[in-house]
């Protein structure tokens, strides 16, 4: 029972690492019909930004968080405004290969700039404490990632089907002329959406950064995962992502207990099983 329990955690946390991290390509690819799968870089970004400023210039990790946070975010308005806006209207195909393109030239660029080591992020005092659960000690950083991805889906969630923005958000994509017709203004929804998904991939990047190490390849080498949890739950369905991300997790966790010598191999089976009774998500029709 007591290793069920921990399973039952440590498979939470890692989903919910997952979930903020994919959240932002579910809405970006279902809501904004934009295929970007250099999606995780922003978390690879978030990640380099702290250590960097935690590290080399001596910074307070909140403010260091925060910062990064911030300067993810901008990259991903720039690039946008700049360089991915031109692709909305292209072929899906032409989208996959120039993200792709795009991870690959941001990978050399890392690799050029810090080298390929594995970045540390140091944390503060209180959150590499331990917390008693009476079954086994929970590190307070666990706490703080299960914590932030509830928050995260019930904002995101509330943003999206609740707000204004949601809602031009939703009409720009449906029909972007009328919409603009209607005084949306469709540009500034389209970037700060895309703007609000690198700030959330760079909150999971520093949160998940102990069990998905900051390091070059950090975009490929965690695609598929976020692919998958994008996929089972549903293309901009932010209740789909979080179940989606919250199963696998814990699954991947389990096969790490049980059966490691297997790898991920229960991971992609549950995602096929997943999709052949739900090809388009958990919660979609």
């Amino acid at each position: 029972m007591q290793t069920l329990l921990n399973v039952l955690i440590d498979g939470v946390a890692y989903g919910m690492v997952l979930f903020i991290i994919s959240v932002g390509m579910s809405v970006t690819l279902g809501l904004m019909r934009f295929v970007n799968v250099s999606h995780g870089a922003f978390a690879m970004i978030g990640g380099y930004c702290t250590a960097f400023l935690i590290g080399d210039a001596k910074w307070n990790f909140w403010w260091a968080w925060l910062v990064a946070i911030m300067v993810t975010a901008l990259i991903g308005a720039v690039m946008e405004n700049f360089v991915l806006r031109h692709l909305y209207r292209r072929d899906q195909l032409e989208q996959v290969l120039f993200t792709i393109g795009l991870s690959y030239f941001l990978i050399a660029t890392t690799n050029a700039v810090a080298g390929p080591q594995v970045q540390l992020i140091k944390l503060p005092g209180w959150l590499t404490q331990s917390f008693d659960l009476g079954f086994r000690t929970l590190p307070a950083q666990r706490l703080l990632v299960i914590g932030s991805g509830v928050l995260v889906a019930v904002v995101s969630f509330l943003v999206v089907s609740r707000t204004r923005f949601g809602v031009w958000l939703r009409a720009a994509v449906d029909n972007a002329e009328i919409a603009s017709s209607l005084g949306i203004p469709i540009r500034r929804v389209q970037c700060l959406s895309f703007a609000a998904g690198a700030a959330l991939a760079a909150v999971g990047g520093v949160l998940g950064a102990e069990l998905m190490p900051i390091e070059p390849y950090y975009a490929l080498k965690y695609l598929v995962l976020v692919l998958a949890v994008v996929a089972v739950g549903g293309m901009g369905s932010i209740p789909g992502s979080l179940l989606a991300a919250l199963v696998l997790g814990t699954l991947e966790t389990a096969s790490k207990y049980f059966a490691s010598e297997w790898g991920s191999t229960f991971f992609f089976v549950a995602m096929g099983a997943l999709l052949a009774w739900r090809p388009l998500g958990i919660f979609k029709r």
